[in-house]
């Protein structure tokens, strides 16, 4: 009988629940939670349903009974914590950005590759069956020749002036907030979609509130208000790799759209739309009809894990992610499991997309 996989979670807040339902979903268990003091661990070990807190995260990492590593952290962290569950030997799966800057995330993928351990970043709107259908269409060529890529990302999460985060703070999130937090995850789908890379771009970024109030848990006096150094909003043009124009908007201050990541991939035979707050249809479009295609109704997948009008979503994707962690464990790594190689992707994106904002030029993608 095969061991299950043994999940240590650095961090007990939104993403570190959603690694550990995941991780129970996917038949794995938490065997222990690290957070940011050890009272807190304690208190998040009913919650994630862990099976003990750790003192630390260096404890947690050093622990015999966990073999994948899980880090929930704020992205400051990323790269130290990271590294050293790489030299421990196990195997690691970071929330992004992988890293805060593009060297930094080279330097986790050079050493995940040089350990030989797995090393994932959820990309998880990967796991998407419908997402999935429209690589499949796109491979196949029911879309002929894409030509024009473009979409949006936009929450409204930070709209109001009072909305704050430790994201806001470039020393904990990075130089990039709006595009570094969720534009990656619109750039790493249409890339994965697609099959193109973005060569080269231009963009604009914009910060609406120059103050926002200090985060509850930052030490700073209740009521003083921080100066912003990130953006709300970021703009982007860009050429692919095989000649197709497009574009992306990325929002966090935009009223109503709590997760609206969008896009649409327009082929000289086809367009194929997907809109994650409507996660379980595909919308094929044609120059004498449209389709809207059901998840599992034509093309079913490994990933449909529900019948047809069975709303699957964000936390299914996550088990469905883990799940895959757990192949490329056992030595079988599914097609399309985002790795560190990816991460380091989206953060050589990132930087091109602040350098450009600040020349006002176009810039090459490194």
């Amino acid at each position: 009988m095969t061991r299950r996989q043994r999940s240590g979670v650095i961090g007990a807040g939104f993403m570190g629940e959603v690694h550990s339902r995941a991780v129970r979903a996917a038949g794995g268990e938490v065997t222990v939670v690290a957070a940011a003091s050890p009272g807190s661990a304690r208190a998040a070990v009913d919650r994630l349903h862990a099976g003990r807190a750790a003192a630390s995260a260096e404890e947690l990492i050093a622990a015999e009974d966990v073999d994948i590593v899980h880090i929930c952290t704020p992205n400051h962290l990323h790269v130290p914590l990271a590294l050293a569950a790489i030299e421990a030997g196990k195997h690691v799966i970071c929330e992004k950005p992988l890293a805060i800057d593009a060297a930094d995330a080279a330097r986790l993928t050079d050493a995940a590759a040089a350990a030989g351990v797995i090393a994932a970043v959820p990309f998880v709107y990967r796991f998407y069956p419908t997402v999935r259908d429209a690589r499949t269409r796109v491979q196949r060529g029911d879309a002929g020749e894409l030509r024009l890529l473009h979409g949006s990302y936009l929450q409204d999460w930070l709209a109001a002036p009072d909305d704050t985060n430790w994201r806001v703070d470039a020393a904990l999130g990075g130089a990039s907030r709006a595009f570094g937090d969720i534009g990656v995850h619109w750039c790493d789908l249409v890339e994965f979609a697609s099959g193109h890379r973005i060569a080269r771009l231009c963009a604009r970024v914009l910060t609406t509130h120059d103050r926002r109030p200090a985060p509850a848990d930052s030490g700073t006096r209740t009521g003083i208000r921080e100066r912003v150094g990130t953006e709300d909003v970021a703009t982007v043009l860009f050429e692919t790799d095989r000649g197709a124009l497009g574009s992306v908007v990325i929002s966090q201050i935009t009223h109503g759209r709590k997760n609206r990541l969008w896009f649409s991939l327009d082929g000289s035979e086809a367009s194929l739309s997907f809109d994650q707050e409507l996660p379980d249809t595909l919308w094929v479009g044609g120059r004498d009809q449209n389709a809207t295609v059901f998840r599992g109704a034509t093309r079913a997948s490994r990933y449909d894990v529900l019948p047809t009008g069975h709303p699957q979503g964000y936390q299914d994707c996550f088990t469905a992610f883990v799940n895959d962690v757990y192949a490329a464990v056992a030595g079988d790594p599914p097609d399309g499991l985002p790795t560190f190689a990816d991460g380091r992707r989206a953060a050589a994106l990132t930087a091109a997309v602040l350098d450009a904002a600040k020349t006002g030029s176009w810039v090459e993608v490194l």
